[in-house]
């Protein structure tokens, strides 16, 4: 028998209500615009919860003639699956990209602004220039950006696009922190990928901060002044983002 309904990870409760999402994201969404002459990107971000670590975006132009089969949003699979998809969307798709904010720029500029600029980092990345952006969700961060922009509700379970945009940006930002793993010895990055888990949460308590967790994140901040006491100094925050034309709030 198959996993009960609330189980299955492509079935989503928001407000007592169940959404059930596609099984396999199609190109239906991307197909409409390819018929118009578009070049497609999918975009999605990784890390944005996360305490430590940057935040990552990642965007994928998928060509329109071919299909990769066996695509899903990153959160649905293993690390190894994750991993070999990567691999064959280096050689499969027109364009791959990331762009990173790190937690020193989140914590000067905020996470709505790291959004929009890590979005534009990727998006600038890549080898071709998109007509038209798939976002994942129902923020439009790559607003003014001069491309069409369409949000999708689920995206990463809908759109192939989108889920190679989550696998690209999930497998780097995982290894960035798995390669840092070894210069913050106790703090487990390398599992836990900057998240907090309980492990994560002990050392923090323990040891205070390392230089790349984001200090402005309230048990972050918690934490340096428990272990560092008066001389902890909260990291200054900036009006405006570097590299972003659009202002806070538009």
């Amino acid at each position: 028998m198959g996993l009960p309904v609330s189980q299955r990870k492509n079935v989503q409760y928001r407000a007592g209500r169940r959404r059930r999402l596609p099984d396999v994201p199609g190109v239906g969404i991307e197909r409409g615009w390819w018929d118009q002459g578009a070049v497609v990107a999918g975009v999605d971000e990784v890390g944005r919860g996360a305490w430590a670590g940057p935040l990552t975006v990642g965007a994928v132009v998928l060509p329109p003639d071919r299909r990769m089969y066996k695509l899903r949003d990153s959160k649905v699979l293993d690390p190894a699956r994750r991993r070999e998809l990567a691999g064959r969307l280096a050689g499969f798709a027109l364009a791959t990209a990331v762009g990173h904010v790190t937690n020193d720029e989140i914590d000067r500029i905020g996470m709505a602004d790291a959004m929009r600029l890590a979005a534009h980092r990727a998006v600038s990345g890549l080898a071709v220039r998109p007509d038209v952006v798939l976002i994942d969700g129902n923020w439009d961060f790559l607003a003014g950006y001069g491309t069409t922009n369409q949000r999708v509700i689920g995206g990463d379970a809908r759109s192939a696009s989108i889920a190679a945009a989550s696998i690209v940006a999930k497998v780097t930002r995982d290894d960035l922190m798995g390669r840092a793993c070894p210069s913050f010895p106790g703090y487990d990055f390398s599992s836990n990928k900057g998240y907090p888990s309980p492990s994560h949460k002990a050392h923090l308590a323990a040891r205070g901060p390392s230089r790349i967790h984001r200090a402005s994140w309230g048990p972050v901040a918690a934490a340096a002044r428990r272990v560092l006491g008066d001389a902890w100094v909260p990291p200054p925050r900036l009006v405006h983002p570097p590299e972003d034309p659009e202002p806070p709030g538009a």
